[in-house]
């Protein structure tokens, strides 16, 4: 019986502290991008966008829904357990695969690739008060353009 219970207990503890582990990313949640602070190039950059962060067992998943400059919609999701791996990147023309990797309750990076190579590095930081997220982003897009962003996002 004792046996019993503390393997219950343990197995307990466990699964708190994993969920707590996810629960500690401060990306956690819904994020609309301020178009006025955001830069992009080449431009246009998006008309307006969404990011979504939801924990889960499986990891964390984004989903993205945005209007793109030229009016195209564009909606888009992956699940990683931020750990650096190759996920799959449905909806994204310019990668098939993401790689994000947590630096911190506040930061991750991301390695975008289309068909096994490197084709974008990005930096995702949510501000020390956690009403804002910055995504700033290099490398090229599908097009083989040269792309430089920033992207300001506010908590909602």
């Amino acid at each position: 019986m004792r046996k019993r219970l503390l393997t219950g207990f343990l197995f307990s503890v466990m699964v708190l502290a994993g969920s707590s582990a996810l629960a500690a990313e401060n990306w956690i949640g819904t994020w609309k991008m301020n178009v006025a602070k955001s830069k992009a190039s080449p431009g246009p950059g998006p008309k307006s966008q969404t990011l979504t962060f939801t924990a889960s067992p499986a990891g964390i998943t984004l989903s993205s829904d945005g209007v793109m400059g030229d009016g195209s919609v564009r909606k888009g999701s992956y699940t990683s357990k931020f750990d650096g791996k190759d996920v799959p990147w449905a909806g994204n023309p310019d990668a098939d695969t993401a790689a994000p990797l947590r630096v911190d309750a506040n930061t991750y990076t991301n390695t975008w690739k289309k068909g096994g190579k490197d084709v974008m590095k990005a930096k995702v930081v949510v501000s020390a008060d956690g009403k804002s997220l910055t995504v700033t982003q290099e490398g090229k897009n599908a097009k083989g353009e040269a792309v430089k962003s920033t992207s300001v996002y506010e908590k909602q």
